[in-house]
């Protein structure tokens, strides 16, 4: 890694070097990991919290050098530092600096990681593009997606999530952005950010780190984020989903097929795109439009921007389609909250079968979470679904919505935990059925994709 020999690193993090092999210590490591499994030859593995107890294993599988906040006792290179974490983001932070690449930084409450997905897949049309694996979008994550990086790269596209406020601005400091893309202001993470003004406001830390020559891309279809009319002289590119005043971009004649794919004209600065995606929804439109802006400034053509888009896939519990077992599974389970928790309801509307929700609780949403979660409640009402399941406590508040005398058309069911409902999940399901699940993390809806798909 360029740069970063052992008494580089020890002195940019603030640790101190253990080394009798001089040449050693002017060696360059080949790469920086957290995990054991990762350890390659000549590789620096960082000890941060339980990593302790394997630094052992990190030599055997090669290591060059070990981060520890302990003293090891050991002949081998090690540097000793106050806090691993903190010597993570310092080196982080000191390689980005001497890294010739753009860097495009995605943030919002929903949609950074399918944003993400879209911006990359463009990107990688025209340029060695380098993205975020998963969702490792947090102060230990993004230093890690940052040591990924080589000088072979020419775009990196890293998403970056936050839960409290100053969060971003260390994540930003790191990064540099020369393109910030923001995707929407939601109901996450209320319990520290009060409201979504404090959303508002700790998302657009970002701002802080762009560099002073970069551009800024924004939902214009989101009320908070089109009060923005720039920062520090650089004016936001924005789009919409429809044509309206101030935006770029936008789209027309959106069509859906089943759940396997939505089509639309991509309209960015009056020239047109036909443009077919293989993830449905209106929200994959906002991706496109955005992965579209952000291509632009990057100097792609249209025909690869079009090429781009066609190539995006979705991963695992983001809205992807399984078909297997005689069902449609839509495997959503990865996180929810009140927005995507709608469009995951709209992407099941457009399936062909009987239509089955089966929805989990929602967290971290502050005191409002019993009002949010009844909201749902109303919206499944107005929505063409044949069966819905409401599982939690939080849920209750979305089943109790339902009078008895309400929807008699749809079947409802309500369980307390996962596991009731699990015990009676081959009653309610049926061949042929389209099954979307979709909760918050900690629901672990994961079991029920397991369950399902055998």
């Amino acid at each position: 890694m360029k740069n970063l020999t052992l008494e580089k690193i020890s002195q940019v993090c603030n640790g101190k070097l253990f080394c009798n092999d001089e040449s050693l210590r002017k060696t360059e490591v080949e790469g920086i990991v957290r995990d054991t499994n990762d350890v390659k030859k000549d590789y620096l593995f960082i000890a941060i919290r339980g990593g302790h107890n394997y630094v052992n294993v990190a030599y055997e599988n090669g290591a060059m050098c070990v981060i520890s906040e302990k003293e090891l006792d050991t002949d081998k290179p090690y540097i000793l530092v106050e806090d691993s974490l903190i010597a993570t983001k310092d080196i982080a932070r000191y390689y980005r600096s001497i890294l010739d690449i753009k860097v495009v930084g995605v943030t919002g409450s929903v949609g950074k990681t399918s944003s993400k997905e879209a911006i990359a897949s463009v990107l990688s049309e025209k340029y060695n593009t380098l993205k975020t694996d998963g969702n490792y979008n947090n102060e230990l994550g993004v230093p890690l997606t940052i040591f990924r990086l080589r000088e072979e790269h020419e775009v990196a596209v890293i998403e970056m999530g936050i839960s409290d406020f100053n969060e971003m601005t260390r994540l930003t400091d790191i990064v540099k952005p020369d393109v910030c893309v923001i995707t929407n202001i939601g109901t996450c993470h209320l319990e520290k950010l009060g409201d979504r003004d404090g959303v508002l406001k700790a998302k657009t830390e970002i701002f802080k780190g762009l560099n002073k020559n970069g551009h800024i891309v924004l939902n214009g279809d989101d009320d908070k984020l089109i009060t923005i009319n720039e920062y520090e002289g650089i004016k936001p590119v924005f789009y919409s989903y429809e044509k309206k005043d101030g935006v770029i971009a936008y789209s027309e004649n959106v069509k859906t097929d089943d759940v396997d794919s939505v089509s639309c004209n991509i309209i960015y600065d009056n020239e047109k795109m036909d443009v077919n995606i293989k993830i449905p929804g209106k929200h994959m439109i906002y991706n496109a439009l955005a992965a579209t802006c952000v291509g632009k400034i990057f100097d792609l053509t249209n025909e690869e921007i079009i090429s781009g888009l066609g190539k995006v896939t979705a991963i695992s519990g983001r809205g992807n389609v399984i078909r297997k077992n005689n069902i449609t599974l839509i495997d959503d389970c990865y996180n929810a909250n009140p927005v995507s928790m709608r469009a995951g309801i709209d992407v099941l509307c457009f399936g062909k079968g009987r239509k089955v929700a089966i929805l989990g609780d929602m967290f971290e949403l502050g005191n409002d979470e019993k009002k949010f979660h009844a909201e749902i409640g109303e919206y499944t009402k107005k929505k063409d679904i044949d069966v819905l399941v409401f599982v939690g406590e939080l849920m209750l508040n979305a089943f109790m919505t339902f009078k008895s005398d309400e929807c008699p058309e749809k079947e409802l069911y309500y369980y307390n935990t996962l596991s009731d409902f699990l015990s009676e999940c081959k009653d309610i399901l049926k061949d042929g059925d389209v099954v979307l699940i979709k909760a918050s993390n900690g629901m672990k809806f994961k079991e029920i994709k397991e369950f399902l798909l055998g």
